[in-house]
């Protein structure tokens, strides 16, 4: 068992995380990414670009396996369970998917003139968001992928322009991540909020008041609420796994051999 040290950087007194702490599953396979809804089901996309979903358990409940159609899925959003969208950028194309993994429609961009979509993601009303980055604007789009909203052109309103690789819709605002800038935060109108000085985090994911991302070897956690920074630093032996997530007191850690899922007692 390793311990490493947590840190607070700025607020809050100093603790510890045990790391790893009880594996309490491994879920073997060849993945390049995975996702975890709100209700701890996991999805795995496989070197195949199969989308398999499992319960909290582990167990298989479903599988989206339509890889001729659409080819290789660049982005996957499960903050809604019941309504999963697929982003294939090569293609400017939209699948949404039910809960169950089947498809229930897709959406091809081109044919509302999107060319260069960077960004795409659910609302919280089941709409899509997404950043055109011709245009330099953040569209809203029903399930026909009909324009019902968008912002004034960014090149207006900001002295550089943006580039966002990440959209996020949580309590009420929309968080766009350009890597290099940070999250610019804007209300559900499009008018801009407030910057946040997060740049080049990979895995970045924005849940609640929570927003947790890798960088440097390190885990990283932000409470938008507090301002408060949280950091741990990675082990060696995890160093080059593909993907690393915190959520809720679990760490889950994608490897060659799997998904690894730990329970962390964290502060």
């Amino acid at each position: 068992m390793i311990l490493f040290s947590f840190f607070a950087t700025g607020w809050g007194a100093a603790g510890q995380v045990t790391y790893p702490g009880p594996k309490l599953k491994t879920v073997p396979g060849n993945y390049i990414s995975f996702s975890v809804d709100n209700l701890d089901n996991i999805y795995l996309l496989s070197a195949t670009n199969q989308l398999k979903k499992l319960n909290a358990n582990g167990d298989s409940i479903s599988v989206f396996n339509d890889i001729k159609k659409f080819g290789e899925a660049s982005l996957v959003d499960v903050s809604n369970p019941v309504k999963i969208l697929l982003y294939y950028k090569g293609f400017s194309t939209v699948a949404i998917l039910d809960g169950m993994l089947n498809l229930k429609n897709t959406i091809d961009l081109r044919r509302q003139n999107i060319f260069n979509a960077t960004a795409v993601g659910l609302s919280y009303d089941g709409k899509i968001w997404m950043y055109d980055d011709m245009d330099n604007v953040l569209k809203k789009l029903d399930d026909e992928g009909k324009v019902i909203f968008k912002t004034a052109d960014f090149r207006q309103v900001f002295d550089k322009a943006l580039a966002p690789v990440k959209v996020f819709d949580q309590n009420r605002f929309v968080y766009l991540y350009d890597s290099l800038q940070g999250i610019f935060v804007f209300d559900y109108y499009g008018a801009y909020k407030n910057r946040i000085d997060i740049t080049r985090w990979n895995h970045l994911r924005v849940a609640d008041q929570l927003i947790t991302g890798v960088a440097n070897g390190k885990l990283y956690r932000y409470n938008v609420s507090t301002l408060k920074y949280d950091e741990w630093t990675i082990p060696e032996t995890m160093l080059n796994y593909r993907q690393l997530l915190l959520k809720e007191g679990k760490l889950y850690a994608l490897g060659k051999e799997g998904l690894e899922i730990y329970q962390l007692s964290m502060p």
